[in-house]
């Protein structure tokens, strides 16, 4: 069995910062790609921010220069540091992992329960 468990969401005034984290746990032989997705109120899921197990990263224009994704190896866990929050940021965040479950061989993409993030004064 494997779980992602995600961290770090609250209640943030525009123009502040948080700092999420996720980390996989159980059957897992190795990690690929990580990232961070989101949605909001009546919106769809839109990727927020990617990053593969070398580090290469990929963002969402309207983040680009405000959040910043980065993963530790060791530990299972992907981060998704947020600057200069705006009151559209606002959603719940999902982070996924593509990884290979111990044993089967197998690839399968897992996604976390998610965070909410609220940007407001």
């Amino acid at each position: 069995q494997v779980q992602l468990v995600e961290s770090g969401g609250g209640l943030v005034q525009p123009g502040g910062s948080l700092r999420l984290s996720c980390a996989a746990s159980g059957s897992i032989s190795s990690i690929n790609a990580m990232g961070w997705y989101r949605q909001a109120p009546g919106k769809e899921l839109e990727l927020v921010a990617g990053i593969t197990r070398a580090g290469s990263t990929n963002y969402a224009d309207s983040v680009k220069g405000r959040f910043t994704i980065s993963r530790d190896n060791a530990k299972n866990t992907v981060y998704l540091q947020m600057t200069s929050l705006k009151p559209e940021d606002t959603a719940v965040y999902y982070c996924n992992a593509d990884l290979i479950v111990r044993d089967s061989g197998y690839g399968v993409r897992y996604w976390g329960k998610g965070t909410l993030v609220t940007v407001s004064s």
